[in-house]
């Protein structure tokens, strides 16, 4: 069976994209290599699956109809997983057009290739962000989810509907995952984890928005992974489930991990809370117990001394990175 994955050489992506190969899959890894991030970080991500005839690299934008459909007629994929997206919750205040584009426009390509090649199975890589600033926590599915703060948790919302639609209209069976603050090996240099990590092997300040006390449902990458795989083994007509850890962590208790981790002490920089980031996200994970099977199995204490231990052997090479 041969999976397409957009966004293949990202954080998620990459690990997803060998946990596939491991499993015997045949695997079509789309991704455009756009410099939100570093490129060559993505690259790096990917350079050890090149030789694995069962991987297959292209390079192209989700937004490009004629380019995508060339992808589907030439692999014939099974079943897409779409991770490929602009990702983050105050980058996209800076550019909503571009968020609009990339995160609608490229979902709504791939649904009408989904239509017209016949995939068996859509699975869609949505966030935490859709659920705002006023949802009751723990974070449950049938929450409205009509109130995001931020254009990222927008679109992200706005691909949900359009999955729903496009399973409504022509039956593709669509499961859409809320991945919760994900963290591990590879982890972009923007989200907190890596970026506080960073900062601190460089002697610089921790911009600490709020007094600290703000909670995340941190998410360990493998468990992420563990949760798509159970996805694509269980086809659901349409299903939206989260993902997440289910056991908020105070923001301050990980700076004091990753200082107990890294051997240094941070320098703390008091901000304001931007008015995109919500006080809290948690995850009610019940719905993927039950459907999955979902079990996570990494906390924060151990998924950060796994997040460090790659960080600092890749040091040399990652403190270039942007």
């Amino acid at each position: 069976m041969s999976i397409l994955v957009t966004g293949g050489a990202g954080f998620i992506g990459s690990h997803l994209v060998e946990r596939l190969l491991t499993n015997g899959y045949d695997v079509v890894c789309v991704d455009n290599f756009d410099d939100f991030y570093s490129p060559e970080m993505k690259r790096q991500n990917i350079a050890h699956l090149l030789s694995d005839e069962r991987f297959h690299l292209i390079e192209a934008d989700i937004r490009d109809m004629a380019s995508m459909k060339a992808v589907f007629e030439r692999y014939r994929p099974s079943k897409v997983v779409h991770l490929a997206a602009l990702a983050g919750v105050v980058p996209s205040l800076e550019r909503p057009l571009d968020y609009n584009s990339v995160n609608i426009t490229g979902t709504w390509v791939l649904l009408e290739l989904c239509r017209q090649f016949g995939i068996e199975q859509f699975i869609f890589g949505s966030s935490s962000s859709v659920y705002g600033a006023l949802s009751k926590a723990p974070f449950r599915e049938d929450d409205p989810a009509v109130e995001p703060i931020s254009p990222y948790g927008a679109t992200k919302r706005m691909g949900e509907i359009l999955c729903y639609t496009y399973h409504h209209l022509y039956g593709i069976p669509i499961t859409s995952l809320r991945f919760f603050t994900v963290y591990g090996p590879r982890q972009r240099p923007d989200l907190v984890i890596h970026k506080f990590a960073r900062r601190i092997m460089l002697g610089q300040p921790l911009p600490i928005y709020g007094d600290g006390t703000s909670l995340r449902d941190y998410t360990y990458v493998d468990d992420i992974v563990d949760g798509i795989m159970a996805s694509l083994e269980n086809v659901f007509q349409f299903e939206i489930i989260n993902l997440g850890c289910g056991h908020p962590v105070v923001l301050m208790d990980v700076v004091k991990l990753l200082e107990e981790s890294i051997g240094r002490k941070a320098v703390l920089d008091f901000q304001p809370m931007p008015p995109c980031d919500p006080p809290m996200t948690h995850a009610d994970i019940t719905k993927a117990q039950r459907l999955l099977n979902y079990k996570p199995k990494v906390q924060i204490e151990e998924g950060i001394k796994r997040f460090v231990e790659w960080f600092l052997a890749h040091w040399e090479w990652m403190r270039k990175v942007k």
